[in-house]
C-alpha cells in the first residue's frame, strides 16, 4: 500500500513539473513586448525604425567593426529594407516603421514586437536626420525574463562609411556623398563642406554635427544652433509582459 502511494506521489509530481514545463515554455514562445521610442533631440528627425528580437549571436551593427551593406544603407539614406531581409534570413522577429514615416523631435512611438523563444537579444536601429551616416542604435540588449518596465538610453552612432562634410544636397544613396535633406528647417546651403574624409572608418560614437551659423556659406549647411546634439539622443522604455 505504501508503495503505491509513493508510486502515486511520484507520478503526480512528475505531471506537475512536466506541466510547469510546458507552461513556462509557451510563456517563452509568446513573450510580447511593449516598445517606447522617444526622439530626445531638439532639431533632429529619425528616419524608419526597424527594431528586432534575434539570436544573442546575430548584430544589427556592431561597434568597432566595418559597417555592412545593409546598415550603410540605413545610415547614409534610411533604407531599411536590407536590414529587414537580413533580419528575416536570421529568423528574427521584427517590427518595421511604427510610426509610418519620421519621428519627430521630442515625439515619443509605442509599438508591439512579439518574440519567440530563441530570439533573447533586441536591437534596434533608426537614421539620424540631418546627417551623413549618423545613426540610433542598440546592439544585442539581453531582454529579461521577468515581466516588468525598461528604459535604455541610446547614443547616435557614426557608421563610418561617408566623410561628414554636412552639406545637404539630396544625397543619401550609398557612396554618394551628402545629406538628404533636413526635415526639421533651418538649414542653410552654399558651405564648402566640413571635411571630406574621416580617419575612423569602422563604427563609432558619433561627434555630433559642428554646424555654423551661416545660412548662406560657411563651411556647413547645417544651423549649429539647431542641428548640433550631444549623447543619449533617443529613450527606449520596454515593458514585458
Amino acid at each position: 500500500m505504501k508503495t503505491n502511494i509513493k508510486t502515486n506521489l511520484k507520478k503526480i509530481n512528475t505531471l506537475l513539473s512536466v506541466s510547469a514545463l510546458i507552461f513556462a515554455s509557451s510563456q517563452l514562445q509568446a513573450q510580447d513586448l511593449s516598445i517606447t521610442v522617444t526622439n530626445l533631440t531638439q532639431g533632429l528627425h529619425f528616419t524608419p525604425l526597424i527594431t528586432a528580437a534575434h539570436a544573442s549571436d546575430n548584430h544589427i551593427f556592431i561597434v568597432g567593426t566595418t559597417a555592412t551593406a545593409e546598415l550603410q544603407a540605413m545610415a547614409e539614406g534610411g533604407d531599411i529594407s536590407g536590414l529587414v531581409t537580413m533580419l528575416s534570413n536570421a529568423d528574427a522577429n521584427t517590427n518595421e516603421n511604427p510610426v509610418g514615416g519620421l519621428l519627430a523631435p521630442g515625439m515619443s512611438t509605442t509599438y508591439l514586437l512579439t518574440n519567440d523563444s530563441a530570439n533573447t537579444h533586441l536591437s534596434m536601429t533608426t537614421m539620424i536626420l540631418p546627417s551623413n551616416d549618423g545613426f540610433v542604435g542598440l546592439d544585442g540588449w539581453e531582454i529579461p525574463t521577468e515581466a516588468g518596465t525598461y528604459t535604455i538610453m541610446l547614443n547616435a552612432y557614426d557608421a563610418g562609411t561617408e566623410a561628414n562634410n554636412e552639406l545637404i544636397n539630396g544625397g543619401g544613396a550609398p557612396g554618394v556623398l551628402g545629406i538628404p535633406a533636413a526635415p526639421s528647417g533651418g538649414s542653410g546651403s552654399g558651405g564648402t563642406g566640413v571635411t571630406d574624409m574621416e580617419s575612423n572608418t569602422m563604427i563609432h560614437i558619433h561627434r555630433g554635427s559642428i554646424g555654423d551659423d551661416d545660412m548662406n556659406g560657411g563651411t556647413s549647411d547645417l544651423n549649429n544652433s539647431i542641428h548640433r546634439w550631444l549623447n543619449p539622443v533617443a529613450k527606449l522604455t520596454v515593458t514585458i509582459q
